[in-house]
């Protein structure tokens, strides 16, 4: 027998509204005491000299206990999609 705790496993389901995703190409992140806001956006012009809009998509908000394991899970879909390039 393991003397390690075991890991719950979680089940993720998408609902059929969501499938489909939106598109943004600009994230704000900010927090507060408890808690981290990424506001996920899509521009709505190419930027000029007086700069640009972006309107919200998606508004995201995470504790900040999983901020570092977003990040890890990032980089390593970043490192996947890297290698997958090189390949070609």
């Amino acid at each position: 027998m393991s003397d390690q705790p075991s890991v719950p496993q979680i089940r993720v389901t998408l609902p059929d509204e969501l499938a489909g995703g939106h598109y943004a190409d600009f994230v704000r992140v900010w927090h507060g005491k408890d808690i981290f806001t990424l506001d996920f956006a899509a521009l709505l012009a190419p930027p000029g000299p007086d700069g640009t809009t972006a309107r919200v998509v998606s508004r995201v908000r995470i504790p900040p206990s999983q901020v570092f394991e977003i990040m890890k899970a990032l980089e390593r879909s970043l490192t996947a999609w890297e290698s997958d390039q090189q390949r070609g």
